[in-house]
C-alpha cells in the first residue's frame, strides 16, 4: 500500500494511478478514497493522473487520537501534495472533502492548484446560526454524534437511505452501494469519525472560499438530504470569485455514484475546459 508519513507521525494511505495532469480527490464522511473509484478509473483511462487519500482516522490511514480536525486534514493534504510534488492539480472534494479542499486553499494557497470542484460540499457552514439562518440546528449534529457512539454500524447502514436518495419514489436501490458505504465507514476509527462531525458541521469555511482564485465548479443536488443545497452549494457559488454552479434536479448527496455517468462527463468537461 502507498502511504506518506506526516510530520506528527500519522500514516496516510493514498492511491496514485495513471499519468498526466493530476486530479486529487477528497472523500466525504465517513468514507474513504474508494468512494471515488468510479471517477478515478474513468479519468485515468482518459489520460489523467488520479490521486485519492484516506483522511486520517478514515479507512486505511492511522487512527489518531489527536489531530482529527480540519486544520490538520488540510495540512495532511498539503504534505501529500509536497511529497508527490503535485502541480497544476484539479482538486475535487465531496461533502466533508469539499471543506478539506476549501481549507487547503485557505491555508496553503493555489500555487499547486489549477481548478477546484466542490460536490455536495459542506461549505460555507452547515450549522444554523444567527448569521446563517439557513443552516441545520445543532440538535441534528448531536444526533449524529449519538448515533455514531451508540451503534455506528447500524447508524451507517441507516444513513445510506437518505444519503443516496433511496427513500424517494422511483429510486433504484443498490444494496451493493449500501454495503460499500457501510464497509468504508466501519474501516475508520470511531474517535476520529466522532471528532470529524464537528469539522463538517461547525467550521465556517467562508473565508477559505473567498481565497479560491482559480476556476471552480460547484455541483449540488437540489434534493440533497444530507447537505441541503440552500445553505451550501448555492451560497458557495456566490462566495467563490470565479465559480460555475451546476444543480442536479432531484440529485442526492451521493450523486457521484447514483448518477455516475452524468457526473463523470461533467467533471471531465470542466477539467478539459
Amino acid at each position: 500500500m502507498s502511504t506518506i508519513t506526516t510530520k506528527d507521525g500519522a500514516s496516510i494511505f493514498y492511491k496514485d494511478w495513471g499519468t498526466g495532469q493530476p486530479v486529487v480527490f477528497s472523500h466525504g464522511w465517513p468514507l474513504t478514497a474508494d468512494a471515488w473509484d468510479g471517477q478515478m478509473l474513468f479519468l485515468a483511462e482518459r489520460g489523467y493522473r488520479v490521486i485519492a487519500h484516506d483522511r486520517r482516522s478514515h479507512g486505511r490511514s492511522s487512527q489518531t487520537w489527536d489531530g482529527n480536525n480540519m486544520d490538520q486534514y488540510a495540512d495532511d493534504l498539503a504534505e501529500l501534495f509536497e511529497q508527490l510534488d503535485l502541480k497544476d492539480a484539479v482538486m475535487v472534494g465531496h461533502s466533508t472533502g469539499g471543506g478539506e479542499v476549501a481549507h487547503y486553499v485557505g491555508r496553503h494557497g493555489t500555487s499547486r492548484v489549477a481548478k477546484v470542484v466542490l460536490v455536495g460540499a459542506v461549505p460555507p457552514l452547515m450549522l444554523k446560526t444567527d448569521a446563517n439562518p439557513g443552516g441545520l440546528p445543532i440538535d441534528v449534529f448531536d444526533g449524529i454524534r449519538k448515533g455514531v457512539f451508540d451503534d455506528r454500524s447500524q447508524f451507517f447502514k441507516d444513513l445510506t437511505t437518505p444519503f443516496y436518495g433511496f427513500n424517494r419514489d422511483g429510486a433504484k436501490v443498490s444494496e451493493g452501494l449500501r454495503d460499500a458505504f457501510w464497509l468504508q465507514g466501519m474501516a475508520g476509527g470511531i474517535k476520529g469519525l466522532y471528532d470529524c462531525i464537528r469539522e463538517f458541521s461547525e467550521v465556517d469555511y467562508t473565508e477559505d472560499l473567498k481565497k479560491i482564485d482559480v476556476p471552480a465548479l460547484v455541483i449540488h443536488g437540489d434534493d440533497d438530504q444530507i447537505v441541503p443545497i440552500g445553505a451550501a452549494g448555492l451560497l458557495s457559488a456566490k462566495i467563490i470569485p470565479n465559480a460555475t454552479l451546476k444543480v442536479y434536479p432531484g440529485g442526492s448527496h451521493g450523486l457521484a455514484q447514483v448518477q455516475q455517468d452524468e457526473f463523470n462527463a461533467d467533471l471531465l468537461a470542466f477539467i478539459k475546459g
